[in-house]
């Protein structure tokens, strides 16, 4: 239950002078001066990672964590600032409310925060709970800047979790989901999904409901549609979803009584709420992030994988069709092969060129400049060398064909892209090639033999990359509390493609089945998702 001692109104009396005032009120609301710090080796402008600290911390205290996570406009960033006032020991009767967001002049269409912030609140512990708090905010998914905004919010996560200054636990995710929701939007399951499949098995029961907006009453609505959209959450006694109520209206001014008795009930159902919400916190076994971290990692690696599977498989269908046009020339050359008589033949070969990046998204690429390949393209935005790629697994890269050490890779504004072109080879040539490959330099050489086992090879290589690839959905399925994000999504037809073609069909089974549970039954006609898929893995 909520208390008031003189110390902790003499702490609000130092915040209030350490604040700048940003709204007289009634009530005054003040804007609290945090001690930033960017987590991403990255200018204030820059940063996409942050941690804004409040106070200073006692190693010997008890501190909590919060991920927060929701629709732009669900009511997230209120909610924050109503975690920092409850902690801090704000009562109504105060007249006061501090803010530690800073929204500045957005436009409401647009995400409220376009960066992961970590809000550290140290000092207060006694004051209501006994422990500090820290809040995770998360950009808000599904704003007008699109998917590819929202794809990036997995990195940035990934990096805030494996940072020696970032966040190693985590007590509760918190989904903040409006009252008056009755239905899941498509937006809304995406979301779901998509912030599910950040985390390991072991998180499930750290996830819970936090229902904003709310008058008090049960939340009916929001939590069948929480049960309809098969929500993986906490579940409480009645096997409903674990929940808190809150309302959003406390920073309001009030100016009749109509409006007193409205302010009023907010701050009951919120400091209800937050006593219900913060025991919560008190009772739960923190959860370490290892797994968390496996699973990001493997997501990211499973995307480059897939991409640079692509485009390797490509550059091997190349080939082959090099070897086959070659065999197909020296067919008409039979007996002038016999004779041992030199001619030329003119065949399509496939070559790697290095293109620059351009547009807005992903303006740099991981890349191995000894296999020639892209390693982490699309996607590699905010690593800072090589080395920091989440592709490098023990200084080593789990994408090129080599997996060539870190030192092989650069970080540039440049990718290698596929370019055909035609070229002339005379009988010689091919005889040289082959007997330089074989050994077998001053004997007679079987162009047509070397020919089929460069084929074989060819064949062979394709069927191990798409091996890798299938091994690396199946784990990601195995660990991931929900393996059916999007990004795994767009990849399954073309694996499962590539596995009907080496004779895969269990594999390919297998595949189609967590395809069939990730394609929802309202794929038909979600306009979002259809722009997401199009954007990620361009459909023809």
């Amino acid at each position: 239950m909520a208390f008031r001692n003189r110390g902790t109104s003499s702490k609000l009396a130092d915040m209030t002078l350490k604040s700048n005032l940003i709204h007289a009120g009634p009530p005054k609301r003040y804007q609290l001066v945090p001690k930033k710090q960017c987590l991403d080796d990255k200018g204030e402008e820059e940063s996409k990672l942050r941690k804004w600290t409040i106070g200073e911390k006692d190693p010997y205290k008890v501190n909590r964590t919060v991920l927060l996570v929701g629709e732009t406009g669900s009511g997230k960033t209120t909610m924050i600032n109503a975690m920092v006032n409850y902690i801090m020991g704000v009562e109504r009767e105060d007249n006061i409310w501090f803010e530690i967001t800073n929204e500045g002049n957005k436009c409401q269409t647009e995400s409220q925060t376009s960066e992961v912030i970590a809000y550290d609140i140290f000092g207060f512990e006694g004051c209501r709970v006994p422990y500090s708090l820290t809040i995770i905010d998360t950009p808000g998914y599904g704003d007008t800047r699109g998917f590819q905004e929202d794809r990036l919010i997995a990195e940035r996560l990934h990096d805030l979790f494996r940072s020696p200054n970032g966040i190693d636990k985590i007590d509760a995710v918190g989904f903040v989901v409006n009252a008056s929701t009755n239905r899941l939007s498509d937006r809304q399951k995406y979301i779901f999904d998509a912030v599910l499949s950040l985390f390991g098995k072991d998180m499930k029961n750290q996830i819970v409901a936090l229902i904003s907006n709310s008058d008090g009453g049960p939340a009916k609505n929001a939590l069948q549609a929480l049960e309809n959209a098969n929500i993986k959450c906490a579940k409480n006694k009645d096997n409903k979803p674990v929940h808190f109520l809150f309302n959003n209206r406390q920073t309001e001014i009030v100016t009749n009584t109509k409006q007193e008795r409205a302010m009023s009930l907010a701050w009951d159902i919120t400091t209800e709420g937050m006593e219900e919400f913060l025991e919560f916190l008190s009772k739960v076994a923190p959860q370490k992030l290892k797994m968390t971290v496996d699973v990001l990692t493997h997501r990211i690696q499973l995307e480059a994988l897939v991409n640079n599977l692509q485009e390797r498989i490509k550059m091997i269908e190349g080939k082959q069709a090099l070897l086959k046009q070659t065999r197909n020339e020296l067919k008409k050359h039979m007996k002038k092969i016999e004779l041992n008589k030199n001619f030329v033949i003119t065949v399509t070969e496939s070559y790697k060129e290095r293109v620059t990046i351009e547009g807005k998204w992903n303006k740099k690429a991981v890349c191995c400049i000894v296999c020639e390949e892209n390693c982490h393209y699309p996607g590699c935005t905010l690593a800072k060398s090589p080395s920091w790629c989440e592709v490098m697994k023990n200084g080593f890269c789990t994408s090129c064909t080599g997996k060539c050490p870190v030192s092989n890779h650069v970080r540039e504004n440049w990718r290698f892209v596929q370019k055909n072109r035609e070229i002339t080879k005379t009988h010689d040539d091919l005889k040289m090639k082959y007997e330089v490959h074989v050994g077998l330099a001053g004997e007679k050489v079987d162009l047509m033999a070397c020919l089929k086992k460069e084929l074989d090879d060819a064949v062979r290589d394709k069927a191990r990359l798409v091996e890798e690839s299938y091994q690396c959905v199946v784990k990601l399925e195995e660990i991931a509390l929900s393996g059916n994000s999007l990004s795994t999504y767009v990849h399954l037809k073309f694996l499962i493609e590539k596995l009907k073609e080496k004779g895969d069909l269990e594999k390919a089974v297998r595949l189609e089945r967590i395809q069939r549970c990730a394609r929802k039954e309202e794929m038909n006609g979600m306009d979002y998702i259809r722009t997401a898929l199009g954007l990620l893995w361009p459909m023809k």
